[in-house]
C-alpha cells in the first residue's frame, strides 16, 4: 500500500495548482450546497478534517471551533495554508489518513469531503477515524461513491472513465463504512 500512498501523493502534488480549478464545475453545480449542508451537522469544540486538500472547507468552520486539518500532499497542504493564514483557529498538518498519530478519543466531530476514494487502504483509514474520534462523538463524511445498482454502476463507470481509472474514484465507500459498523444516514 505505501507504492499507492506515494503515486497517488504524487499525483495530487502535481495538480495541486490547478485543483480548484478543476474542481469549480462540480462546486458550483452541488458540491457548494452540499458542504453548507455539512457544516450544519458538526458539533462539539475539537474537530478533525481527513484530507483537508487545498483547504476548501476552510471557510465554513466556525471561530469558536478548535480545527485540525490534515493532507498526506504538502503541495495541497501548502494551497489550504494560504487560505488560512488569517484563521487562528486551523491547525494544519501533514499526516496520512491510514496512519494518524493522534491520540484515541480526540476529536469530537470528524469530517470527511471527497477523501476517501483515494485512500488505499478505506477500511484502514476509517478505522483511524473512528479510532481518533471521542465516544459518542460524530463522524460526517460527504463522499461520492459507486453506485450499488448494477446498471447505474456500470452507467458511472463509463461517464467516469477519467476520474475511475487515473484518480481512483467511486469506490465502495458505503460497503467500507458498514465494515467498521459505522451508521450512514
Amino acid at each position: 500500500m505505501a507504492g499507492d500512498n506515494n503515486k497517488i501523493k504524487n499525483r495530487y502534488n502535481r495538480v495541486s495548482k490547478i485543483y480548484d480549478l478543476m474542481e469549480k464545475p462540480m462546486e458550483s453545480m452541488m458540491m457548494d450546497d452540499w458542504r453548507k449542508e455539512l457544516f450544519e451537522k458538526i458539533e462539539g469544540k475539537k474537530i478533525l478534517e481527513v484530507g483537508v486538500g487545498t483547504g476548501k472547507n476552510l471557510e465554513f468552520y466556525s471561530t469558536d471551533k478548535e480545527v485540525t486539518g490534515i493532507d498526506f500532499s504538502e503541495k495541497m497542504l501548502e494551497k489550504a495554508k494560504n487560505k488560512s493564514k488569517d484563521k487562528d483557529h486551523v491547525t494544519l498538518m501533514e499526516m496520512d489518513a491510514e496512519n494518524m498519530t493522534f491520540e484515541d478519543n480526540t476529536f469530537d466531530t470528524v469530517v470527511t469531503s471527497c477523501v476517501f476514494c483515494s485512500v488505499p487502504d478505506p477500511v484502514k483509514g476509517l478505522k483511524e477515524i473512528r479510532r481518533v474520534c471521542k465516544n459518542g462523538g460524530k463522524v460526517i463524511m460527504l463522499e461520492h461513491m459507486r453506485s450499488n445498482k448494477p446498471v447505474v454502476g456500470k452507467i458511472m463507470d463509463r461517464i467516469n472513465f477519467i476520474p475511475l481509472h487515473i484518480w481512483g474514484i467511486l469506490k465502495k465507500v458505503d460497503s467500507n463504512i458498514s465494515i467498521i459498523c459505522a451508521e450512514i444516514i
